[in-house]
């Protein structure tokens, strides 16, 4: 019951060539891929452009300071570093820059500069003289001793710019509310697109691993559907199960929450180390220096969350398998008074899980402060680093500002590390195991020398079979026999003899290992195998319906009309109980058609293999379900359908093929008797003493 949930191991560290493998995946939806990255760029880049907005925003507009510097400086070696320009706005001598123009002088060159009045530290606001700004031309005429111009610029001193009434400063500042306008206008823009950026990005990413996730499983399901019934009985039908629904989803996640967001991630923070070192050296190196301990963190985070999460899951899965065996032997707890027993056995795993679920967490509480931590310190160091630096004039207050926002953007994504690779780790297991099954080589070979034939007689002859499900455990050992077109074959003996693997030969279930099986004289392996199953149908010993209608089950998806399908049913009697049904053979069967009795599956077993119209049936223990007026029933209505029909018949009821035209008789994989009933009761052996104890002594 415990494989039934998977208990493999649920992580594994990253591998190559299964993400190439998982990546090949995405070859048919190229262009959707292509989408995805392109939204994915156009968001990582706005988000990125945000902080320089906001830089330039506060530098061009909010905060525009200006410092003169006398032009004399122009070709000595402090100009090497301020690099005077002609375009550089003059005013009585001195040519005015900006903030980040100084900061490569250091603190004992300004001091040097300002000694000799060739640096006027003083913090000016420059404007262009507009005459069509009323408030300004008044302003000017009725205060000029504020203001200093020359040519199309004037300046002022800041701080007897904040002295001023805020009517008259709004009207000096009408350009920068014009300029402010449009920088917020810009922002907006970039915010649109980072929204439909990111929404595209989201779209495709989930489209690309939906019909990822559709393909992976109809491969899957296809596959499965091919391999022998040697591979399948190996393979726990919970774990099939798995494969095609949860390790799927974890191929999913790869594409949505792994691979979409690491390369966002990753974009991201290198996007922000690139900006900060554009924006000041000196302050992203600050940045720089915390990347080793934020690296420490997330390796140790990375290793504690996969020992969490792999206890997590396997404490899952056995409380799972726990759950669902005690509720399907519910039955066998209550009658032998075993409820407290359970409940005390569930208390374990559930607190194991808990404690697992805990431990998941703590990694969770413990690496997200860390990083806040990190993030935090570095941004205080920046900000005091910085802030010294902007007292000494090196940087503006707009870069500082966008310091601290691009600290945050490249913070936030470690945050999820560690919860992202434990995702990865699981798409990987996942992706492992999918094409484990994927790679899985055990199937029967469908390669026909030859077509079906039109007509299929039903000569079958076994010569020489020899048959092993392990290595050499041999189950059916030499045998060999003929049934000639029309007969009615039985096949009796002690259960294990090797009965029912003769019916799974010949509709090729499984391969012989030697000898050979011929329908009309053609060996089975070189005619087409969905042909030579057409041609063969058999009744197994557990009947399965699907949920569906009555005439689904009958037709399983072929055309089948609606008399053929009536006349099939009424040779098995299945036809009464059907009509007597509210929506007959339109009425709904639950899972396994388990609102039908075991007789009635059973006839409905029998109308579906009729309806197809075989030309050899096999009945494997066909009446063992049913009563003895039923089995009645079903006699009458199979002796009918089976005139010019060859077929096969195994049963423990021996009454049931008194008829049979041969009756073969298997013992340890080996016949050991053959002939009509009359025969071999006359030889009394083995079938003798079978029928004589069946029918208590009373041979007939």
């Amino acid at each position: 019951m415990a494989e039934y949930f998977e208990t493999d191991d649920v992580t594994r560290g990253y591998d190559s060539n299964i993400a190439r493998r998982i990546l090949s995946y995405i070859k048919p939806y190229k262009a959707l891929a292509v989408f995805t990255m392109l939204a994915l760029i156009l968001s990582t880049l706005g988000e990125l452009l945000s902080p320089v907005i906001i830089r330039q925003a506060i530098d061009d507009v909010l905060m525009k300071s200006w410092y003169g510097i006398d032009i004399s400086v122009k070709g000595s070696e402090a100009d090497k570093v301020i690099k005077l320009q002609d375009s550089d706005p003059v005013i009585q001598g001195k040519a005015y820059v900006r903030t980040s123009r100084l900061g490569g002088l250091s603190t004992v060159e300004k001091n040097d500069l300002t000694a000799r009045k060739l640096f006027d530290p003083t913090e000016y606001y420059l404007f262009r003289i507009d005459e069509g700004n009323a408030a300004q031309s008044a302003l000017r005429a009725e205060r000029p001793e504020l203001f200093a111009s020359e040519g199309q610029w004037a300046c002022i001193a800041r701080d007897k710019l904040r002295a001023l009434p805020a009517a008259e400063a709004a009207g000096l500042r009408r350009a920068d509310s014009l300029d402010l306008g449009r920088y917020v206008i810009a922002l907006l823009v970039v915010m649109v697109f980072i929204l439909i950026g990111t929404f595209f990005m989201n779209y495709f990413s989930n489209l690309v691993s939906v019909k990822v996730m559709k393909d992976l499983r109809m491969q899957l399901f296809g596959h499965v559907l091919t391999r022998s019934m040697a591979f399948i009985s190996h393979q726990p039908v919970g774990r099939l199960v798995t494969r095609m629904t949860s390790d799927v989803e974890t191929i999913s996640e790869f594409f949505t929450d792994v691979l979409s967001a690491f390369i966002k991630d990753g974009s991201i923070m290198v996007g922000s180390l690139i900006v900060l070192y554009m924006f000041d050296v000196r302050l992203a190196l600050v940045v720089t220096a915390s990347i080793p301990f934020v690296l420490f963190a997330s390796n140790i985070a990375r290793k504690r969350s996969r020992d969490a999460y792999r206890k997590q899951r396997q404490w899952t899965s056995k409380v799972n398998a726990y759950i669902a065996e005690h509720i399907s032997g519910i039955e066998v707890v209550k009658l032998f008074s075993k409820e407290e027993a359970s409940k005390k056995e569930f208390a374990e795993h559930d607190a194991n899980l808990k404690q697992a679920n805990l431990g998941e967490m703590y990694v969770y509480a413990t690496f997200r402060p860390i990083v806040d931590l990190l993030s935090t310190i570095t941004t205080v160091i920046a900000l005091c680093v910085g802030a010294w630096f902007y007292l000494s004039h090196s940087i503006s207050l707009g870069t500082l500002i966008a310091f601290v926002n691009l600290i945050g953007m490249f913070y936030s994504p470690i945050k999820d590390v560690a919860e992202k690779y434990v995702n990865l780790q699981s798409a990987m297991a996942g992706a492992e195991r999918i094409f484990g099954l994927l790679d899985a080589k055990e199937e029967i070979i469908d390669a026909p020398k030859m077509p079906m034939p039109s007509v299929v007689r039903g000569h079958i002859q076994f010569e020489k079979v020899w048959f092993a499900y392990k290595e050499e455990d041999w189950v059916l050992k030499d045998v060999s026999f003929t049934v000639e077109p029309g007969q009615m074959v039985a096949i009796v003996g002690y259960t294990g003899a090797g009965k029912t693997t003769i019916t799974n030969l010949v509709t090729r279930f499984w391969d012989i290992q030697k000898g050979s099986i011929r329908i009309d004289g053609n060996e089975i392996r070189d005619l087409p195998l969905d042909g030579l199953r057409r041609s063969i149908q058999p009744v197994p010993q557990d009947v399965f319906l699907f949920a569906g209608t009555i005439a689904d089950n009958i037709r399983l998806g072929t055309e089948v009309s609606e008399e053929r399908m009536r006349i099939a049913a009424e040779a098995v009697h299945a036809n009464e109980f059907i009509e007597a049904l509210p929506k007959g053979y339109g009425s709904e069967l639950a899972e396994g058609g388990s609102n039908l009795s075991q007789g009635q599956r059973q006839l409905i077993s029998f109308a579906r293999v009729l309806a197809h119209d075989p030309s050899i049936i096999i009945l494997d223990e066909a009446t063992s379900s049913v009563d003895t007026e039923t089995e009645k029933l079903i006699q009458r209505g199979i002796e009918g359908l089976l005139s010019g029909r060859t077929s096969i018949v195994i049963a423990h009821r021996l009454s049931t093929i008194r008829n049979a035209d041969k009756i073969i008789v298997l013992a340890h994989g080996k016949i050991v008797e053959s002939g009509t009933h009359d025969e071999l009761i006359s030889r009394q052996g083995l079938y003798w003493n079978l029928y004589r104890l069946q029918n208590s002594g009373i041979v007939s």
